[in-house]
């Protein structure tokens, strides 16, 4: 599976994943960050997607702007759309689904923390963690990128994550973009921190291809 991960700036008009999945066609997945687009821009998704056969993982925010999980298959229809897990208490589910003949896990922005607890009785392949705005600290992005590890240790799965290239939480003043990709064992295939550059990764061979920004200039 190929798969395209993205650090978009905060924006309006799915400028950035428009031009991402028109200008690689070949791609399987497209995972954005937590929070990305509106309800309204639900249908588009939906529309891109089967457009252009390709899965897409995200977050949005509904009507009352609290934060949804999002994942769309290749055919347009929608596989998961729950509510962000609040701070206190359990995570949400479901937190897994079979996503182009595979099983995985979703864990929108901090239920990480929570992720053992969601899926330890799941067997997975791969698990999504779409990012809200980058970490507010050195410590924040040691923290899950360490959990990160524990977690596909735990379930023998690959984790992948990612957030906005701008933001800060809770407008602290301070923002770390970041994107991840760990492998079954724990292992690091990268770890990224304050490089916004989309990725490419091949879960096969672990190979990460990086997608120039002039690629393409145009929305669909």
């Amino acid at each position: 599976m190929k798969i395209l991960i993205g650090q978009p700036k905060q924006e309006t008009q799915l400028e950035q994943l428009q031009r991402e999945i028109a200008a690689y066609p070949d791609i399987d997945l497209l995972l954005y960050p937590e929070g990305y687009c509106h309800e309204t821009d639900v249908e588009t998704l939906r529309h891109l997607a089967k457009r252009f056969e390709t899965v897409i993982e995200t977050g949005y925010r509904d009507a009352n702007r609290l934060d949804r999980a999002l994942i769309i298959n290749a055919e347009g229809d929608i596989l998961l759309d729950r509510a962000k897990t609040p701070e206190a208490g359990p995570l949400y589910t479901p937190s897994t689904a079979t996503v182009a003949g595979q099983a995985t896990g979703y864990l929108l922005c901090r239920e990480i923390f929570l992720g053992l607890d969601g899926l330890k009785h799941d067997t997975v392949d791969i698990i999504f963690n779409p990012i809200g705005v980058g970490m507010f600290s050195e410590e924040q992005y040691t923290d899950w990128s360490g959990e990160a590890q524990h977690i596909s240790r735990q379930q023998s799965a690959l984790f992948i994550g990612t957030s906005h290239a701008d933001g800060s939480y809770r407008n602290c003043g301070f923002s770390i973009p970041t994107a991840l990709a760990i492998d079954a064992t724990g292992e690091a295939i990268f770890l990224s921190k304050d490089d916004p550059r989309t990725r490419i990764l091949d879960t096969v061979t672990h190979t990460v291809e990086f997608v120039e920004a002039s690629s393409a200039d145009q929305t669909i």
